[in-house]
């Protein structure tokens, strides 16, 4: 799998939840990397920044900011990066962004990064050592820390759930802001120029081996820029002027497609090293055998009992808090409630029957659950003593529950790979409240499934192999897969939305398929590539690639010399 489709995996799964030991580190690995994978889109992402961030300083196109390896970057140059990682962090951790004490209304250079931002980022702070939680506080991107696992009943168990964390929504609690010498200026200054030697060495290296770089190279950067002047015109300014808003007065179109490119060709090479990786299956099993806890999944059915004490309103109609007295009685009435189904449960009948008897008492069955360090739910479940059939009464903070295991497996379905060709839906003239609107939608339906029918009788018309579809996709497809011929690799079941994940997993599926399938994004024409690694051992081989990639990252740049210089550097930001 080409490590662009890997990162995009990486990037949206709800199962690589980075709460266990092994993904902390992963994510501490990919620290450097990740950054750089999206900087391409950031064009797309800045366009709402563009007033806010506009600079009304002139920087000398010819002063040097920094000096890598010899190599000199301008102002312009170095903003470039700047500006992609500042806005690649805020997009990655969105809502979490103000609990880590970012404020992204005031200056970068008028506020400095937190102990405890430092610890759950990995960084080191000026004068002490690098500060990393044993298991970061922040949830996985776009997770909301109170929601249940994946597949989970909303009123299951709390597995590994952070108590403080905020609810997506809400304000976090900022940590206290005290001046620990690094502000997050030097912070996104530091990703950049780490980002900047990473590409620069992996381009000597490229060059140094004479690499040829694909086609969709160009084509991405071709289609970026054309991207980005349309964007412009539609702000009313000229791409100078658009880039100037978001980079600084420096910045021109020239230096802007310069960079894009090292950055495509960056990926490029770099997914030709990820795709000359491959692991045999006992390498994969040795990964298993290390962590079976990451991989496994649990079956089982509870009654869960709420220990928590109720606010209540006073006569002004302010929120009152329970007293430690009324959360102690609200939490020993669930005790007691599970307990004595507990008892009744032990006289015969199934939990889902007998949970019936007990108002208060939720019932549920989760039948692909997954493993949350430090959850005593979770501790209980996987428990190597663990049989069919066991029942317990575990608590987990203010939640009692009455659990009953069924079983503990591991994924075995093969992945698959598959390529489509997206025809989005066109542009909708009505609202919801409007008369016409549900007509017009189903004309917006018909009229994608109608190009994306087309599309495939095109493709059945020619060739009609494997190659001449990637053809048409790169060709046609306003997926972002195009630049990979409409190829996704290792696709796992619950990946796509409903109707493309179904139409992959049909078990009369074969390799060579086709169809069309309509989602909510428009008409998809399918193209079925075949089966790869089982569900577990694909993240197996994911965790070596990531593993081998920061160690191959790291021999590159060991050694490197990172130089900023004023007075150009005073421009960035």
């Amino acid at each position: 799998m080409s490590a662009s489709r890997e990162k995009q995996t990486r990037q949206t799964s709800q199962t690589e939840n980075p709460r266990t030991a092994r993904e902390a580190q992963q994510r501490k690995e990919e620290k450097r990397s990740s950054v750089l994978y999206k900087a391409v889109a950031v064009v797309f992402l800045l366009v709402v920044l563009a007033s806010v961030v506009w600079r009304t300083n002139l920087i000398p196109k010819m002063s040097t900011a920094a000096t890598i390896d010899g190599q000199k970057y301008s102002a312009a140059e170095v903003s470039y990066y700047y500006n992609n990682a500042y806005q690649n962090f805020v997009n990655q951790y969105s809502y979490f962004v103000s609990y880590l004490g970012l404020d992204t209304n005031t200056p970068l250079k008028n506020q400095f990064v937190s102990e405890t931002a430092a610890s759950m980022l990995g960084i080191e702070l000026p004068g002490g050592e690098e500060t990393e939680s044993e298991d970061a506080a922040a949830p996985a991107e776009g997770e909301d820390a109170d929601a249940p696992a994946e597949g989970e009943d909303a009123d299951a168990p709390a597995e590994g759930e952070n108590a403080d964390a905020p609810a997506e929504g809400e304000d976090a609690a900022a940590p206290a802001e005290t001046n620990s010498g690094m502000t997050w200026h030097d912070y996104f200054v530091d990703q950049a120029l780490e980002n900047m030697s990473v590409i620069q060495k992996t381009l000597e290296k490229a060059k140094s081996e004479n690499f040829a770089y694909p086609d969709s190279v160009q084509a991405q950067q071709n289609a970026s820029m054309d991207a980005l002047k349309a964007t412009a015109a539609a702000s009313n300014v000229s791409v100078s002027q658009y880039l100037g808003g978001v980079f600084g007065a420096g910045m021109t179109e020239k230096v802007y497609s310069e960079q894009l490119l090292r950055v495509l060709q960056y990926s490029a090479y770099v997914d030709a090293y990820n795709d000359s990786l491959s692991y045999s299956d006992d390498e994969l099993e040795s990964v298993y055998a290390a962590d079976p806890n990451s991989f496994d999944h649990v079956s089982y059915e509870y009654a869960s009992f709420s220990g928590a004490a109720e606010t209540t309103t006073d006569e002004e109609g302010n929120t009152v808090e329970p007293t430690e007295e009324e959360s102690a009685a609200a939490l020993e009435a669930a005790r007691s409630s599970a307990n004595a189904l507990m008892d009744e449960l032990a006289s015969g009948g199934s939990l889902e029957d007998v949970s019936k008897n007990y108002e208060d008492a939720s019932y549920a069955v989760n039948d692909n659950a997954t493993y949350y360090a430090g959850s005593a739910v979770s501790e209980w479940l996987y428990d190597a003593s663990r049989n069919e059939g066991d029942t317990s009464v575990v608590e987990d903070g203010t939640t009692v529950y009455v659990l009953e295991f069924h079983n503990r497996f591991r994924e075995e379905y093969n992945t698959i790979d598959i390529r489509h060709i997206l025809v989005p839906l066109g542009t909708a003239t009505l609202t919801e409240e409007d008369e016409g609107y549900a007509e017009e939608q189903e004309q917006l339906k018909a009229d994608a499934k109608a190009k994306a029918e087309e599309l495939l009788s095109q493709w059945q018309s020619g060739e009609a192999t494997e190659e001449s579809f990637a053809a048409l996709a790169m060709a046609e497809s306003s997926d972002g897969s195009r630049y990979d011929g409409g190829l996704y690799s290792e696709v796992y079941q619950g990946q796509m939305v409903a109707e493309f994940n179904d139409w992959c997993f049909d078990a009369s599926r074969k390799p060579g398929d086709t169809g069309v399938v309509e989602t909510q994004y428009g008409a998809h024409v399918m193209y079925f590539s075949g089966t790869n690694l089982p569900r577990w051992a694909a993240q197996a081989a994911s965790q070596l690639r990531n593993e081998d990639y920061a160690e191959w990252e790291e021999s590159l740049t060991e050694g490197v010399s990172i130089a900023p210089n004023d007075p150009g550097m005073k421009f960035v930001g």
